[in-house]
């Protein structure tokens, strides 16, 4: 059994609607991040942009996980 990518967030900077912001996510959530943007022919920005303004009463890191969550549900199903 392989050992786990380190599970240490890791902080990057985005722009919201001209706003910049910080987001901590693990290794593992940046890359299928980057992925589900390259995609769908998307930049981070413009996602997370999307995802902020759909979400409720949660912080963007989080929402950010769940939406990369479900896209990857989503391929595997």
């Amino acid at each position: 059994m392989q050992p786990l990518p380190s599970a240490r967030p890791v902080k990057h900077s985005l722009t919201l609607r001209g706003h910049r912001t910080s987001v901590s996510l693990e290794a593992a959530f940046w890359d299928e991040f980057r992925n589900l943007a390259s995609t769908s022919g998307r930049s981070l920005n413009d996602l997370a942009a999307e995802i902020d303004a759909t979400r409720a009463d949660v912080g963007l890191a989080s929402a950010i996980r769940v939406h990369v969550l479900t896209w990857l549900r989503g391929q595997i199903g």
